[in-house]
């Protein structure tokens, strides 16, 4: 067993993507191209549209945000909620009033029925 510590102190900040008052600390990968992150926004914190590198599951763990496609509607995300982006597909994430979530990303991911991509 391994305790890992993850707070908004121990992000680093994310300067891509037209990024603002953003933070993420690295939490685990492993084989097969898989990337798990601690993700901080702060008040009005945003990561601009970019395409996803690969299929992501952003999970809100507290705090409150949104979402965005490549449309730019903005889709609002509370605690317990989180957003499925398939990779390719260009997205931005945001906050008013703050968020931490954990995001997922991973080469092939099957959420409900079948692969995203």
């Amino acid at each position: 067993m391994h305790v890992i510590a993850f707070s908004a102190e121990s992000a680093l900040p994310i300067s891509e993507f037209e990024s603002q008052r953003a933070r993420a600390q690295p939490l685990a990968d492993g084989d097969g191209e898989c990337h798990v992150y601690f993700v901080h926004l702060a008040a009005g914190g945003v990561i601009g549209p970019h395409p996803a590198g690969f299929d992501q599951l952003f999970l809100v763990a507290s705090g409150s945000g949104w979402v965005a496609g490549p449309d730019g509607l903005r889709q609002p995300l509370s605690a317990g909620q989180g957003a499925v982006i398939a990779r390719g597909e260009i997205h931005s994430k945001g906050s008013d009033a703050g968020l931490a979530a954990i995001m997922v990303q991973i080469e092939r991911c099957n959420v409900g029925v079948g692969p995203l991509s």
